[in-house]
């Protein structure tokens, strides 16, 4: 594979504090050269992208994503799942165990990195459980997972019911540097709901999930995470609550960090209004005042990261009475789109956008990962080229994800992956886009 040399971008790589217009060039799948300006590289023979007028990052990485393989392949698979990442932007993606069977479980893990390593378009890491069977009674091996190569601990999807367990899963953390990821909700508080519980759920009649169930777990996490010192994230945070627990938490020096997803960040509980089902997602779509607090909670760092919980369904799954669908949003082929609104409106810069959904979960990730979210010369060339301006229709059929469940059908964004690169492999380009020889 000749060099190539993605010519005349807006180079931003938070990691390096890098924000100006340049070229760099990539050499047997690794960052070889990095110029400014007009500059050019000191060797010859290879080819050119243009990305004139374009974004040149590090590739995104996704902490929090669902690719259904094993077990409900009819909804997404890994070569599904990531063929859609990448149109995303996305290199990394890092998949949750709630599978069929899940993954708790050396030989699990292992399937998984082998579906990766022969049909993936770009890098999957494993999560593994936290509990065996992910039934919340007893710890898994996390020992043994972590030794299989997990990046996390989580039973995504359930949250963990025990404090003893959870208190357990923490102190494990501590011991292998890996996170413990929560789904933070008590499910006393929300059995039966579908939605935010409000004004809206009442109108429609349908039963409410209040945020307090979110922010009650949120408090017992950070009271265990501070007790051991354990590694906590916490996942798609949603209500103004929340961030303020999260941010006082910070203050006194707990060891966490968070996430948060771009459809709490964009969409509210109206987009319930009409009984879309593809707006049903859980943690549910909150309010206006909400999403301030989170953009805040983004703007000074109480919330660490942008992830999608990319949650693919078939069309049946959706096609029923509310009460009945599934929880889920098809979210990697959107999540820049929705993304670049908060830029566009003032309320996000650029440059933190790309730190939310670079250097900063590969911070989280670390280990032996550490050399991610980077544009740094001789590091894997992991990088995404987007478009700020480019206007474009959701076109659900069009998706690569199996999952077509978006509440953003039919709708114009602005902000549009052109190119992603992984390990210097032109895995997507939008057809705009040429190579052509030096």
């Amino acid at each position: 594979m000749k060099p190539l040399l993605i010519q005349g971008g807006q180079i931003i790589d938070p990691s390096q504090g890098l924000d100006a217009s340049g070229s760099l060039l990539i050499s047997d799948g690794k960052i070889s050269w990095l110029g400014k300006g007009e500059e050019a590289p000191p060797q010859s023979g290879y080819e050119i992208l243009d990305a004139k007028g374009l974004v040149v990052c590090p590739g995104f990485i996704d902490l929090h994503c669902h690719l259904r393989q094993p077990g409900d392949e009819e909804k997404e698979t890994i070569a599904t799942g990531t063929r859609a990442a990448a149109r995303g932007g996305f290199t990394t993606v890092c998949c949750m165990p709630n599978t069929s069977p899940p993954l708790d479980n050396q030989t699990a893990i292992e399937f998984i990195k082998s579906k990766a390593a022969t049909e993936g378009t770009v890098r999957v890491l494993p999560i593994g459980c936290i509990s065996k069977g992910r039934k919340g009674t007893e710890l898994a091996e996390m020992g043994e997972l972590a030794s299989a190569g997990v990046i996390a601990f989580s039973d995504d999807g359930e949250p963990v019911p025990s404090s003893y367990l959870m208190r357990q899963a923490l102190d494990y953390s501590r011991a292998f540097d890996l996170p413990v990821i929560d789904h933070c909700e008590d499910k006393a508080l929300t059995e039966g709901g579908q939605m935010n519980e409000g004004v809206i759920s009442t109108k429609l009649g349908l039963r409410g999930m209040p945020s307090a169930a979110e922010e009650i777990a949120i408090a017992r996490d950070l009271a265990l995470a501070e007790l051991t010192g354990g590694r906590l994230h916490i996942a798609h945070v949603t209500s103004e609550g929340s961030v303020e627990l999260i941010r006082r938490a910070k203050e006194k020096g707990i060891n966490i960090s968070t996430e948060v997803t771009p459809h709490h960040l964009t969409l509210t509980e109206e987009r319930v209004l009409d009984y879309d089902t593809n707006a049903k997602v859980n943690p549910p779509l909150r309010t206006k005042r909400d999403i301030k607090a989170l953009i805040q909670g983004l703007n000074d760092n109480t919330l660490d990261i942008i992830a999608t919980d990319h949650a693919p369904h078939t069309e049946a799954d959706k096609l029923c009475e509310f009460d009945l669908a599934p929880f889920g949003i098809s979210g990697f082929e959107t999540a820049l789109g929705s993304l670049m609104s908060l830029v566009h409106s003032g309320k996000l810069e650029l440059v933190t956008l790309i730190t939310k959904l670079t250097h900063e979960p590969a911070k989280i990730i670390g280990n032996k990962y550490d050399k991610l979210g980077t544009l740094a010369i001789g590091t894997p060339a992991d990088i995404t080229i987007f478009d700020p301006n480019r206007e474009w229709v959701v076109e659900p059929k069009d998706f690569a994800s199996k999952g077509k469940n978006t509440p953003l059908a039919g709708e114009r964004l602005k902000g549009r992956v052109m190119a992603t690169i992984y390990g210097g492999n032109l895995v997507y380009k939008d057809s705009s886009i040429k190579v052509k020889e030096k």
